[in-house]
């Protein structure tokens, strides 16, 4: 066991070009001042999808937190995450590169999970990650909610303080687990210890996933529907109800003005699965996922799928007195792996030149003004087949072009984004000459991978 986690993280580290010691010295860094830097608070939902919120449709999904956190901020409408499946998706977030690039291609689960899937029993915290280097600078950092950088099934898996966290509670981790109603509490007691230096906080909910938690109060205003959005609705309104007391506790301590707040999803909603004899909202118990009934906002494709609808996610940034209230960015090219570089910059670091970041600053985009993205996205889906939506494994955004392949099968599809924004018509055969460009374009990137 201990050799082959060895021989992983060996190969891990030669995918990365600087080492966590290089990292570590910031003396050419340009340090901004306490006061000029904002806190940073990350809340990334699980399996919420980009149709789930109302503010983008959803017809019985009720957000009143969320819509008045788009007023007040940004809605980017084209944000993409890298991976679609949470591990990898929060490892692009962590590491500030795609997940494939650390092997890291499916949930963290069993060891024989890992062997079958050719990943590792973790992600390495020895890796040049975004808490060690916001820590670094200076920020408190804190981790409440989901983790599953590790899995609960690794006994000896490494803990939240060896990625960089001063502070953490948790579930999908080694160890005492905390229960999910605990995750925007135990944020909110953070911020109030330490209101007075700068923070970052990862707040990753439970919410949307599986088992579904409902509890009476967030059931009863939604008794007109039936039992399937009842249920969704119930979570996602318990949800929305933990971020408004983010938001209420920021403007209590006056200090709503000089924190960043981004709220997304780790991938696509997933698909609805049968009832189950446990399934009763009576018992109190955790309901499957016969109640999974997210929504895409019309994008095709649900969570594992490569396709719009698991990849592309809600993305709203707020940050009063900084980003404009009210707009709706449709044009901005977005990607999670921009987190990295971009909470960097806000901090007022520059990363080492040595360290390959997948992701480019937002920063620009983030303040309202043009964002011309420069490096391609890249994405790799190592899952089955099953449902039609899920037969690509290999894509690669660059520009207007979306391009999906799958070697095995010969298939390949192509998309102008900016003109057909939910992926319904491929345009391969009117494209041949961008087809062979961004098809070399993601077999190179694919054989560069370790």
């Amino acid at each position: 066991m201990i050799g082959r986690r060895d021989f992983l993280r060996a190969g891990l580290a030669a995918g990365v070009a600087s080492t966590v010691g290089g990292l570590l010295s910031t003396g050419d860094s340009a340090v901004a001042s306490p006061k000029a830097r904002p806190n940073i608070i990350f809340i990334f939902a699980d399996d919420w999808g980009y149709g789930d919120l109302g503010v983008h449709g959803s017809p019985f999904c009720k957000t009143p937190h969320l819509d008045r956190m788009a007023r007040e901020g940004i809605d980017f409408q084209q944000f993409t995450v890298n991976n679609p499946v949470c591990s990898p998706s929060r490892t692009a977030v962590m590491a500030g590169q795609f997940p494939a690039r650390h092997c890291i291609h499916q949930h963290f689960a069993s060891v024989e999970h890992h062997r079958r899937a050719g990943m590792p029993d973790w992600l390495d915290p020895r890796l040049p990650l975004l808490p060690k280097q916001l820590k670094q600078a200076g920020y408190a950092t804190g981790h409440f909610g989901k983790w599953h950088l590790t899995n609960r099934h690794i006994p000896d898996a490494p803990l939240p303080p060896e990625y960089g966290f001063d502070e953490y509670g948790a579930f999908n981790l080694p160890g005492v687990q905390i229960k999910t109603a605990e995750t925007c509490p135990r944020a909110v007691d953070f911020i109030r210890r330490h209101k007075d230096r700068p923070f970052f906080i990862n707040v990753w909910l439970h919410e949307t996933h599986t088992p579904h938690y409902p509890l009476k109060q967030y059931l009863e205003p939604f008794q007109h529907l039936e039992e399937q959005q009842r249920v969704y609705a119930a979570v996602v309104a318990e949800a929305d109800a933990g971020i408004g007391a983010i938001f209420s506790t920021l403007q209590e301590l006056g200090i709503d003005e000089n924190t960043l707040v981004i709220f997304s999803s780790d991938n696509g909603p997933e698909w609805t699965g049968k009832r189950r004899d446990q399934d009763d909202i009576s018992t109190g118990r955790g309901l499957g996922t016969y109640y999974s009934v997210g929504q895409t906002g019309g994008l095709k494709g649900q969570k594992r799928s490569l396709f719009a609808g698991g990849v592309r996610v809600p993305f709203i940034a707020r940050w009063p007195g900084v980003i404009p209230e009210g707009r709706l960015d449709r044009t901005s090219v977005l990607t999670a792996v921009d987190l990295f570089p971009t909470f960097f910059e806000l901090a007022g670091q520059s990363p080492p030149p040595d360290l390959q970041l997948d992701g480019e600053s937002i920063v620009a985009a983030l303040k309202g003004r043009r964002f011309q993205r420069t490096k391609p996205i890249h994405w790799e889906w190592r899952g089955g087949h099953g449902p039609a939506f899920l037969w690509p494994h290999l894509g690669i955004r660059d520009g207007k072009w979306k391009l999906l392949v799958n070697q095995e099968l010969e298939r390949t599809e192509l998309y102008d984004i900016e003109s057909d924004w939910a992926e319904t018509t491929n345009v391969a055969q009117a494209n041949p000459d961008v087809v062979k460009t961004l098809t070399q374009k993601a077999l190179t990137w694919k054989e560069s991978l370790p």
